[in-house]
This record gives C-alpha cells, structure tokens and sequence, in this order.
C-alpha cells in the first residue's frame, strides 16, 4: 500500500495543473451539447450575422420614409451672363442695351438658407426589396440555429472523447495497481527463498511500461479537456466536471422504425429549413428585380430663405409630385434576373442532395449503433474472460507453481481488453450522438 501510495504521488501528482477557481457546474452530455449550442463562437457570429440581416431591412424600409435635409450658404459670389437669362433683344434708339452674345453681370452676392423634403408615397419596387430583406433574416436566424445545432455536435462528441481519456486514465491505473501488486509478490517471493530476481525484474519492467502509459494517458485526457473548452465556448482556465461516464451513459436495445427518423429528420433538421428559407429568399429577389420596372410615386418640396443681406432674405418655396417609371437601363435588369435565377437553381440542387444526405446520415446512425451494439457486447465478455485469466495466473504466482510470465502476458491482453472495451462504448456514444444530430435533435440528448 505503501509503494501504491507513492506511485500515485508520483504520476498523478505532477499531472495536476494550477487552475482558476472559476467552475462550471457539472455537465451531463446534453447540457455540454446546449451550452454550446449558446456560447461557441459559431453561433455567435450567426447570431451576429442575423443582426446584419435585420440592420438590412431597415435599410430597404427607408426607400419608403420621408428624407429631409437642411442646406445653407451664408456667403456666395457668382456671375451670370445675360444671354441665356434674356432671349430677347432690348433696344433704345435702336440700338442693343444686351449683346446677343451676351453681357458678364457681378459678381453677384447670395445667401441662402433651405429646407428640403422628400417622400416616396408609393413604390412596387420598394415594397418587393422589403420583403426580400424579411426572408433573408429568416434565413440567417434559421443559419443561426443550424450553426447552433453544429455546436453542440461538436461538442458532446469532444465531451465523449473526454469520457475516454478520462477512461484511459482509470484503466492505466487500475493497470498500475496490478503491476505494483505483480512486483510486491515478485519481491516477497524473493526474501522468502521461492522466487527469482528475474520475477522481479520483469514485474518491475512491466510497472515502468505502466507508469509512462499512465503519464501518456492523462496528458491526452488533458488535452480533452481544453479541446472540450473550447468547443463549450468557456475560458480555458474554468474547471470543468463530467457528472457521468462512457459506462454510466444508456445503451438503447430498440429503436424507433427507420423510415420514421428519415421523415422526423426531414421535418427538424435546421440546416433544411435555411436552405427552404434561402431558396424563398432568392425567389423574392427575383420579384423585387422585376417590380423596379413598375412606377413609383414621390413628392418633394423646399423652403428657402434667399438674398444678398441677411436683412432682405425673402422667403420661396417649391413642391412637386412626381411619377418615376424606368423605361431602359441598358439591360442591366435583365442580366441581374439571369444571375438570380442561377442562384435559385443552384439552391434547389443543394436543397435536393441535402434531403438525400439527411436520409444517408440517418440509415448510417442506424448502422453504426447497431454494429457498435455487438461490438460493446463482445468487448465486454472479452474482457470478463481476460480478467478471469488474469485471476488466474496471478494465483498460480503467488501460489509459486509458475512464473510470472504467464501474469504479464495476461496483464497485457487485458490492458488491451480495458482499452477495448472504453473505444466500443465511445463508438456507440459517438453513434448515438450522430443519430441525434441527424434527427436535429442533437441539443435534446439527455
């Protein structure tokens, strides 16, 4: 006990790193995949991207608001030429007062101080461009979800590769306190007079093999755990805590009908439902393109205040409706409508192989678990007969009618065993986890 004591202290102890005292509660795997779902960095630039969605609208909605604007110019010289002003002739005595060239007057001071307004009253144009802006915010909070839904795949199959690691570790360790127990009989049996140094040779050999495999294995779990971190979205320093492992996590005998989790996936998955969402917006940039033919209807007006001092300014005004209608823009219209409609063919093939993928995804989560199934089963009798052989050798060893070759040798298949049994159970966490994400139901796992 003593030797294992120490043993601990001696690999586990330098493993154990300085962390900040921020803590998380303790996750199952459907909390890691939901908190990932909120705070990685994926769904928060969507979310960032829906906000610019969103800015979008108000954009286009201002085509349809008033526009006001204030101008004015406290000094100005200018000079005009009389010709344009006047178009017909002055004569006295017969003779011209303005050349028909015309005459340079001023320069000539101004002040002037206006007040302009605008409103669109009605525009097809508009309207369609409003719409169009709409549906492209559906989709991007639709994109929102989908990266959200990605997040948290990631996640719970980097919370199950922690579960691993962390299962690696017990498993070295239990490796060690076999190896250490090995060594003690080896020793005991060499003061007693009935064992061989080479006995104890070998079981030292076998407990240094241990110890690195150890070493080697918590500093993968290590490694787990920030990759975990990160794909939580949490501070790499924040302490985190596991509240179940691979073997404490449900292995499910039935499932529901295969066609039925085909259809519930078509229906749920988010990634679908932005791509429907797309295809609706690119459709109604099609109908804003074409409703810029249409008319629209305006009016305008201004208030001024004009003169050459600022104690005879005299006030004018001027207002109009107007009714715009494009008659040609060099077919520019006509080119942007082909483009749009490339993008809405374009959708529709990736809308139609993403159904295909969805039900591809699915019948190969059907496959995987039920192979991953037999594989836990086979990997756990596996390593009930290894350790049975185990129990066995190590019985005849200390009885002293036989080496401990035969432990060693048996202490290794069921090293492998152990790992055999912790990669079938993550195999069909894994599967489990795809199942779920194919479904869309990835962030409603326990």
């Amino acid at each position: 006990m003593r030797r294992l004591a120490l043993f601990a202290i001696l690999v586990v102890g330098p493993a154990v790193r300085a962390q900040d005292t921020t803590a998380i509660p303790p996750l199952t795997l459907g909390a890691a995949a939901r908190l990932a779902a909120r705070h990685n960095a994926g769904p928060l630039a969507a979310d960032q991207r829906t906000q610019q969605a969103r800015a979008r609208i108000g954009e286009s909605r201002a085509a349809l608001l008033p526009y006001i604007e204030g101008r004015g110019t406290p000094q100005s010289e200018r000079t005009y030429n009389t010709a344009p002003l006047f178009g017909f002739n002055f004569e006295l005595n017969g003779k011209n007062l303005f050349p028909p060239t015309g005459v340079i007057v001023g320069p000539a001071h101004d002040i002037t101080y206006e007040a302009v307004a605008a409103d669109t009253l009605f525009s097809f144009g508009a309207i369609a461009r409003i719409r169009a802006t709409q549906a492209s915010e559906k989709a991007a909070e639709a994109d929102a979800s989908d990266q959200a839904d990605s997040a948290a795949n990631v996640a719970a199959d980097t919370y199950l590769r922690t579960q691993a690691a962390q299962a690696i570790v017990g498993a070295r360790f239990a490796d060690s306190v076999l190896a250490a127990d090995l060594l003690g009989i080896a020793q005991d049996q060499l003061r007693a007079g009935v064992g061989i140094a080479l006995d104890v040779t070998r079981a030292q050999s076998q407990l240094a093999t241990v110890r690195a495999q150890l070493i080697q294995a918590r500093n993968d779990f290590d490694r787990a755990q920030l990759d975990l971190l990160r794909a939580l979205g949490l501070s790499l320093s924040a302490r985190l805590m596991l509240s179940d492992s691979l073997g404490t996590l449900p292995l499910l005998d039935t499932l529901p009908p295969e066609t039925a989790a085909v259809e519930q996936a078509i229906q749920r998955r988010r990634d679908l439902r932005t791509t429907d969402l797309r295809l609706e917006a690119a459709e109604r940039e099609i109908s804003a393109i074409r409703a810029e033919r249409l008319p629209s209807f305006s009016a305008a007006g201004a208030y001024a205040a004009d003169g050459t001092r600022y104690e005879n300014l005299l006030r004018t005004y001027t207002w109009a409706l107007q009714i715009s209608m494009p008659i040609f823009d060099g077919l520019g219209r006509e080119s942007r409508l082909e483009e749009q409609h490339a993008a809405v063919r374009e959708i529709e093939v990736r809308r139609r192989d993403l159904r295909q993928k969805i039900a591809i995804q699915v019948r190969q989560a059907y496959l995987d678990l039920a192979s991953a199934r037999q594989q836990v089963d086979a990997a756990r009798e596996r390593l009930r007969l290894a350790q049975q052989e185990v129990d066995q050798a190590r019985e005849r060893f200390r009885a002293g009618v036989a080496g401990n070759a035969d432990v060693i040798t048996a202490s290794l298949d069921l090293d492998s065993a152990r790992t055999a049994e912790i990669n079938a159970l993550q195999e069909y966490q894994s599967a489990r986890v795809a199942l779920a994400n194919a479904s869309g139901a990835v962030q409603d796992l326990p």
